[in-house]
């Protein structure tokens, strides 16, 4: 059974998705793929910036208390990142493509949200 603050952290989680794909598109970005799936995991946002693929993680949080959304992406996060492009990369077979990571922090407060494109947030992590 998922508990109630799971729930929310997903409800945080999905609405701060739709949030970076709308900053995206205002920003020039063609969405080509939200939340896609294979056996290893996730990306949240697949996306084209000019001649770019760019894969988008997204990190949303309702305050600060917690620290930033952004500093949730360590090394962790960008080995799963790169086995996840990787993987993209071969199912789509999408070769000689230039590819990058970029991250979308969200913080949402009763103010109003707080958007930021980190471009090239991190490079590729051989495994």
């Amino acid at each position: 059974m998922i508990e109630k603050k799971d729930t929310r952290k997903i409800a945080t989680g999905k609405e701060g998705e739709k949030i970076a794909a709308d900053f995206l598109k205002k920003s020039g970005y063609r969405i080509a793929e939200v939340n896609y799936r294979c056996p290893i995991g996730e990306i949240d946002i697949v996306a084209r910036d000019k001649n770019e693929l760019v894969f988008v993680e997204v990190k949303a949080r309702k305050s600060s208390t917690m620290g930033y959304p952004e500093q949730a992406v360590g090394v962790k996060k960008q080995k799963k990142m790169s086995q996840l492009a990787l993987w993209y990369l071969q199912e789509k077979k999408l070769n000689d493509v230039h590819a990058r990571f970029d991250v979308v922090a969200v913080l949402m407060l009763p103010q109003g949200n707080d958007i930021r494109l980190i471009r090239n947030a991190f490079d590729f992590i051989a495994l």
